[in-house]
């Protein structure tokens, strides 16, 4: 009887279970039914040019057009003589085909002000001229019909379609001279849907000008500009055209000068903040108090403007969800930072922001977000790696300015430079520092902080770091450069911690707690205190990237002046690691890594003759190989490179420490690979009198060739065509060397040269005034007459075109 109860209780719980889930799902199909209806009534009552865009979007665009009502003047524009010299050169160039000419740059750069002076100055010399603001929310019949009346077509156009506008463009246009501007192009589609309707017409010019460099490709390199910022003393003079107008000659005061010089520094050579700030200066008190008190409200002003204002964040409300959180988060790193590619990338992915998509990694997801926001010229290149890829970017401050206002506004975060924590919004969900202190008192809760970026914070207090581990919404901690010296064990407790910045602190021990993040992606001890890896580490089965090694004194050993750690007995584990830098060679450390095939970059220390061919057979195998550091466990201990045989094709860096079986290239991986290397480090690996010989005759690919500790003959020649695609090239600790010869054809594209500690080398390079592409040179450390003689023949004078020298 308890059974047949029981069994009848349970039938009647599950039948009224399906009679809710039933009921529910019914609802559900109707719902979709009426969205479906109310789709197909849009699509069948609403035109596409009647939809209204986004009306913020929309209020930017308006405010854009308007932006530079003034500068329009000749005797206003500052800073563009050249350019309007090229451009109008490429308007009358004797190429009689229809010519397509871009101007591209950042917003606010004075893309708009350039090339409407040159249209009011040239149309009058073309028989049919047309301006046209293209912006995010055109429709391709608007803008035929507006082309078709600008070109002095009288007739009713309301009722012609996208063919029949195109037709009648193609026939008032015939055989007749035409200037066309597209302003603010967003994408390529905006010309390819009417080009057709004016390309047939001979000397035809059409410029456009955009944000983004794709659309800039629309013309040939030879008629591409990519506007800069203003120099110094252009900034300045525009500044002060604005500021002082009613002055004799614009003049700036003596005792205004400095701020003055401040306040324009603080623009970066940007037109349109510099005319913005200019004009709000205009109207105040000429003392230095006030003009100094705008100078520390510089940031707030700029984010009040609406000038500025529109303009950028035209740029910013046309990013999807995604680019906006991305772009955001790297206003959360200092001013001027050089951002590394590579620890964004880590961040993007630990905060959520890209994910897997087809069948790419989120890694390569986030790079893709990277150049997107670098072609919509809403980041900036500082430097790029030997693949060409982006290796550290900026935010120019204006930008960066604006990023934080609407950060703050949105809650998405807030940067707080040389703070203190007494200012903080106990709200707060990211937080940036820099170069902080510790206020006295008890450090403020913060129970909604999800990520803290906190630069070389001065601040070793515990009770800091106790309070922001108090929030268990902590997904990053990014601690790089700071004055940490100890975790407290309840960083065990951030169940949501995926990413561990502990770089260059003096932390010298991890609490053992750290097994119980389970969700931490990223781990980055590299050059700390810490002498051996956590116990417990190998349970974090989502690990990714793992730096791990310490700095010893370089005076005490400059062979091994960083450490690897041991690696722990169940690393292979680790099935997801792609990063692993770096790990001391053992025994069973071949047969660990044999498991873990998403390795990416790895780097192996205290390399010995009896373990290397296991491990470097080990090495071979892994498909995705693409970073290889290889140090020998002293200067003496020769490495076998024969088992090397990668069977990788990403593999482009190589970096070698120690001796070689062999003083030769006749190996496998310099066979196979020659093609792929890019970067190719070597210290101590000693090739015979002619490295440089040997290396250009074998790997013509290189971008990065960097030489350290090497033996060779006393004079070392760079023949013709050695290295064309090098970019880069350092020559360090080569003690035997007195001279260099580069001949007339070699590094064609070198843009880097460091030639550090060769104390017997007292001639100039002869020849290196032929580097046309240089950019920098380093003479360091060198024969103490080296100095007397450089200055003595007068090198610097014939080398102008290089950016920075050092000697």
């Amino acid at each position: 009887m308890a059974e047949e109860w029981f069994l009848k209780k349970y039938f009647i719980k599950a039948s009224h279970y399906v009679i809710v889930f039933t009921e529910i799902a019914n609802e559900v199909v109707k719902i979709e039914k009426e969205i479906k209806q109310v789709i197909e009534l849009k699509d069948q009552w609403l035109h596409p040019s009647q939809l209204v865009s986004d009306p913020l979007t929309e209020m930017e665009r308006q405010r854009s057009q308007d932006s530079f009502p003034e500068l329009v003047k000749d005797e206003d524009l500052v800073g563009i003589e050249d350019n309007r010299r090229l451009l109008t050169e490429w308007l009358y160039s004797n190429d009689m085909g229809n010519k397509v000419i871009t101007v591209s740059g950042m917003g606010g750069l004075g893309k708009t002000t350039l090339v409407t002076n040159i249209y009011e100055r040239e149309k009058i010399n073309f028989s049919a001229h047309a301006w046209m603001v293209v912006s995010q929310t055109y429709t391709v019949e608007v803008l035929l019909r507006k082309l078709l009346r600008k070109v002095g077509y009288t007739g009713n156009v309301d009722e012609k379609d996208a063919y029949d506008l195109k037709e009648e463009i193609k026939r008032t246009l015939k055989d007749r001279k035409c200037l066309i501007v597209l302003d603010d192009v967003w994408d390529q589609e905006a010309y390819f849907k009417i080009r057709d309707a004016i390309e047939g017409n001979q000397a035809s010019r059409v410029i456009i000008t955009t944000r983004k460099n794709h659309v800039a490709a629309l013309a040939s390199s030879t008629c591409r500009l990519d506007l800069q910022p203003l120099g110094d003393t252009q900034a300045f003079y525009l500044f002060c055209r604005r500021a002082f107008y009613s002055n004799k000659d614009h003049e700036c005061p003596n005792e205004l000068v400095k701020v003055a010089t401040s306040i324009v520094e603080r623009c970066q050579g940007l037109p349109l903040a510099i005319v913005s700030i200019g004009s709000l200066l205009s109207s105040r008190p000429r003392t230095h108090y006030v003009w100094n008190q705008t100078y520390k409200q510089l940031r707030s002003e700029l984010s009040k403007n609406n000038h500025v204002r529109a303009i950028l964040n035209m740029s910013y409300h046309d990013l999807s969800g995604e680019l906006r959180n991305c772009f955001l988060y790297c206003s959360l790193f200092p001013e001027d930072y050089p951002i590394s590619r590579e620890s964004l990338v880590r961040l993007w992915i630990a905060e959520g922001f890209v994910q897997s998509k087809e069948s790419n990694t989120p890694e390569v997801v986030a790079e893709e977000n990277l150049m997107e926001l670098i072609y919509r010229n809403m980041l900036q290149v500082k430097e790029n790696d030997e693949l060409g890829r982006v290796s550290t970017c900026t935010m120019h401050d204006i930008v960066r300015d604006l990023a934080l206002s609407v950060a703050k506004e949105e809650k998405f975060g807030s940067a707080n430079d040389l703070g203190t924590m007494i200012h903080i919004d106990k709200d707060v969900r990211r937080l940036s520092s820099y170069e902080w202190k510790h206020s006295a008192g008890t450090a403020p809760k913060l129970p909604r902080l999800r990520t803290l970026v906190s630069l070389e914070a001065i601040s070793s207090s515990r009770d800091m770091l106790s309070s922001i581990f108090e929030s268990s919404y902590l997904t990053v901690l990014e601690l790089q450069d700071s004055e940490i010296t100890q975790v407290p064990p309840s960083i065990g407790n951030l169940f949501n911690l995926r990413y561990i910045g502990l770089r260059r602190t003096k932390v010298k021990s991890l609490p053992d707690s750290i097994e119980k993040l389970l969700n931490l992606h990223t781990l980055d001890m590299k050059q700390t205190k810490i002498e051996k890896l956590p116990r417990g580490i190998t349970k974090i089965k989502k690990l990714r990237h793992l730096f791990a090694d310490r700095c010893v004194d370089e005076k005490q050993s400059e062979f091994r002046y960083f450490v690897g750690m041991q690696a722990p007995k169940d690393l292979s584990n680790l099935k997801e690691l792609q990063t692993l830098e770096t790990v001391e060679a053992s025994k069973d450390l071949a047969e660990q890594l044999k498991k873990l095939i998403q390795l990416k970059s790895v780097w192996i220390d205290n390399i010995s003759s009896a373990d290397c061919d296991n491990i470097f057979a080990t090495l071979s195998n892994m498909p995705l190989l693409s970073s290889l550091l290889l140090s020998a466990r002293n200067e003496n201990e020769p490495l076998s490179f024969e088992a090397l045989k990668p069977s990788s094709t990403e593999l482009h860096r190589l970096i070698v420490r120690g001796q070689w079986a062999k003083s030769t290239l006749d190996y496998p991986i310099f066979r196979s690979h020659s093609t792929h290397l890019k970067y190719l480090s070597l210290s101590w690996c000693h090739l015979g009198e002619d490295p440089l010989g040997m290396l250009a005759s074998n790997l013509s690919d290189l971008t990065y060739l960097k030489l350290n500790n090497m033996q060779s003959a006393a004079t070392l020649v760079l023949r013709a065509k050695a290295f064309p695609k090098l970019k880069t090239l350092v020559l360090r600790q080569m003690p035997d060397v007195k001279q260099i010869k580069i001949m007339d054809g070699a590094l064609p594209c070198i843009e880097g040269l460091y030639i550090v500690l060769l104390p017997k080398l007292d001639k100039v390079p002869q020849g290196i005034e032929s580097l046309n592409s240089l950019k920098k040179l380093s003479l360091s450390n060198l024969h103490k007459d080296f100095k007397i003689q450089w200055n003595g023949n007068e090198m610097h004078k014939k080398m102008l075109h290089v950016a920075e020298i050092c000697v």
